[in-house]
């Protein structure tokens, strides 16, 4: 039971009690009190006066009285016209408190009973990973760990983009310019080879703009299946694969299930001529195949170019059956940017019109794009990110600032590696998921180590002293729990308070789609302790049954910021 609803359910009592009348609970509005009042939870009293047929004031005045009189829980009230301002007691607090530590699964919601599928990270096999796929990443598998721990049952996918016209461009470039040149030839890794070879494609391009009927009639070979074509795109495709294998595994991304676009925009084109039969498509004189949209106050979308090629929608429609007829699912989550929006209303229009009802289940999570401080990224010109580089740079970062700050000395040179490793992916992750999707971000690396600021460096660093006092306090022979007659400081109060939110966050955050919501929290935890742990003793704590309530509160501390922390993929070090 939240603190509003055990409010809510005495509120009930006392109305029955003074006015004879039945209301429900749900009918009662608690909200936490204004900061500018005194008090924890504050009664909406006007919808009650129809039945107390007194002033707004009397109303919550006698309301009041009665929660004071009847409920230990409740220590004061004070009235402010038809708000009852409550304030609960000591009991209420060190019993939430005991509550948290007894309940192993606190923070996990009760199952809903449904099963979404998220879609993340999804790249084209011509390019390595970078700056944009990492926003991506962490925030496809941050959703999923919220979705997950707000009851549903997730099911993380990807779908590689492993075919198409941007596939070919990589592959042409390769056998025009690159000399044969593989991956252990070159010592170059997988992806950025073939990366490269985009690059590459676009210069030529450019100087030869000829050459990209070249690349279309090597598309053509490959969806007739052509030998050589298709065995040179295995070859690329693999040490792609490779390459995102090694980058997955260094930012902790794992996939339930993977598709791949060689396998489903067969099964698009299959819905293509459903829609043509059901004459919801319109086939052109030079052989493509459209949707009209402009009555729906869209345009005319492209499903099959006019030499029978498809495109982007093509396997997306294709994929998206697919997945709905697999799975069953209730809903289905894209995590794709801001550039894709119209994408995804064409998606569902186009959907709807083939008569799939599912379609309104289907949710875009439009991210804004992450920036450099030099601008935006451009892969065909080689002005991107690189993700692995990125990753280096943070644990460079992460080692420096933690040499310059000396918080490790002493700490052996094989855990300070992991923990270098632990601080830089910490900073990185928290960096970009504090930000609300919806906003464009600018990434600046120095910035997310910072020690003391809003970063994961800091709660990680908060988590590690937490561990270090207990350690101390347990060498000390002390032990952590909450007795009877314990009482809490109002700086205590305030952090239980904090604590107990926890859940209702988790809540918030995932009908937002926003682990933000939780990296915050984490951070106002994480302050909140450290300002307590400034003004309060804890190991020099003489007086024992204070003593171990406040261990046992640092301990819950520790262990809600491990739960946080934990669904945006950050590790918390025991020692730091």
């Amino acid at each position: 039971m939240t603190t509003e609803q055990f409010i809510a359910a005495k509120a009930v009592l006392a109305v029955k009690a003074l006015y004879g009348a039945d209301v429900e609970e749900g009918a009662m509005q608690v909200q936490v009190t204004r900061k500018d009042f005194e008090g924890d939870y504050t009664l909406v009293v006007f919808p009650l006066l129809r039945m107390s047929r007194q002033a707004p004031a009397a109303t919550a005045q006698a309301i009041g009285e009665w929660l004071v009189a009847n409920c230990p829980e409740i220590s004061s009230f004070n009235a402010v016209q038809g708000f009852l301002n409550l304030s609960l007691s000591n009991i209420w607090w060190r019993e939430s408190l005991e509550e948290v530590i007894a309940d192993k699964n606190f923070g996990i919601l009760p199952s809903t009973g449904r099963r979404v599928m998220v879609e993340f990270s999804s790249p084209n096999t011509n390019k390595p990973l970078h700056l944009g796929h990492i926003r991506n990443n962490l925030l496809g598998a941050g959703v999923s760990n919220l979705l997950k721990a707000a009851g549903d049952d997730v099911i993380k996918s990807t779908l590689v983009n492993d075919r198409g016209v941007h596939i070919c461009k990589s592959m042409y470039a390769w056998e025009k310019l690159f000399n044969g040149a593989t991956p252990e030839s070159t010592g170059i890794k997988g992806d950025h080879l073939v990366g490269d070879c985009y690059v590459a494609y676009a210069k030529m391009e450019k100087e030869h703009p000829e050459v990209i009927d070249d690349v279309h009639k090597m598309l053509i070979k490959w969806e007739e299946g052509d030998k050589h074509v298709r065995d040179l795109w295995a070859k690329m495709n693999g040490w792609v694969f490779d390459g995102f294998e090694q980058t997955y595994k260094a930012l902790g991304i794992t996939f339930d299930r993977t598709y791949y676009e060689h396998d489903t925009y067969l099964l698009g084109k299959e819905l293509v001529q459903k829609g043509l039969d059901m004459g919801v498509f319109v086939k052109d004189p030079d052989g493509s195949v459209w949707c009209d949209l402009t009555a729906d106050g869209l345009d005319r979308k492209l499903l099959l170019r006019s030499d029978g090629t498809s495109v982007y929608m093509t396997q997306d429609l294709g994929t998206a059956e697919r997945r709905f007829s697999e799975y069953k699912l209730d809903s289905h989550v894209y995590v794709v940017g801001d550039e894709q929006n119209y994408h995804f209303q064409v998606l569902k229009l186009v959907l709807k019109k083939l008569g799939f009802d599912w379609a309104d289940q289907i949710f875009h999570l439009s991210y804004g794009m992450v920036e450099l401080p030099e601008g935006k990224m451009k892969s065909r010109e080689g002005t991107v990110v690189d993700a692995d580089d990125l990753i280096e740079k943070m644990y460079q970062e992460a080692k420096a600032t933690s040499e310059e700050s000396g918080k490790l000395e002493g700490v052996p040179e094989e855990e300070k590696e992991k923990l270098y490793h632990m601080i830089g992916l910490g900073a990185l992750k928290y960096f970009i998921l504090k930000v609300d999707p919806k906003k464009k971000m600018l990434f600046n690396p120095k910035e997310s180590i910072d020690f003391n600021g809003n970063t994961g460096p800091f709660i990680q660093y908060t988590h590690a002293r937490i561990c270090s006092i207990l350690r101390k306090a347990a060498e000390a022979g002390a032990r952590a729990g909450v007795a009877a007659d314990a009482v809490l400081s109002p700086k205590e109060i305030r952090l239980v308070k904090l604590i107990a939110t926890y859940p209702q966050k988790v809540g918030e955050a995932a009908a937002a789609y926003s682990p933000a919501i939780i990296a915050n929290f984490a951070y106002d935890l994480a302050k909140e302790f450290n300002q307590y742990y400034h003004d309060t003793p804890v190991l020099k704590e003489p007086d024992a049954v204070l003593l171990s309530m406040r261990l046992a509160l640092i301990d819950t501390i520790a262990s809600v910021l491990r739960k946080a922390m934990g669904i945006l993929g950050v590790e918390l070090p025991e020692r730091m």
